[in-house]
């Protein structure tokens, strides 16, 4: 088998675009059930939905990216599979939070507290190596 530069952030990226497929169909479910099909209507389930879907789309991208380039700039592979499986996590407690209360809960703000974190480290990660490298 050929190697491949980001074996390991391959298998976070694939785990997450599989969560966030569940996302959009969990939206397109609320979509059908409440009868709307643009916008929120004003509902409570559906803006849960839109919400969590969205909110996904907001910060796994960036995550994914600092992730791979952590990997790709020789990171430690422990610290990289520490950063995908905290990122699944929390993507998965922010979701289940936002999809079982409409206000505060442990999920939603352990999940972006995780999500904060990934996106801290692996950013520092990522400096770290852009200054040595440029040195």
């Amino acid at each position: 088998m050929a190697t491949f530069p980001l074996n390991i952030t391959v298998l976070y990226a694939g785990l997450l675009a599989l969560f966030g497929l569940f996302l959009a169909v969990m939206v397109t479910r609320a979509r059908v059930t409440n009868q709307v099909y643009f916008g929120d209507g004003g509902k409570d389930p559906m803006m849960r939905a839109i919400r969590a879907h969205a909110n996904f789309c907001e910060y796994v991208p960036l995550a994914l990216i600092v992730i791979g380039l952590t990997e790709m700039a020789g990171g430690p592979r422990w610290l990289v599979h520490a950063l995908g499986i905290a990122l699944v996590l929390a993507r998965i407690l922010h979701a289940q939070g936002l999809f079982s209360s409409p206000g505060q809960s442990f999920g939603r703000a352990t999940g972006a507290s995780l999500t904060w974190i990934v996106l801290l480290v692996a950013g520092v990660v990522c400096t770290y190596y852009g200054i040595v490298w440029r040195m």
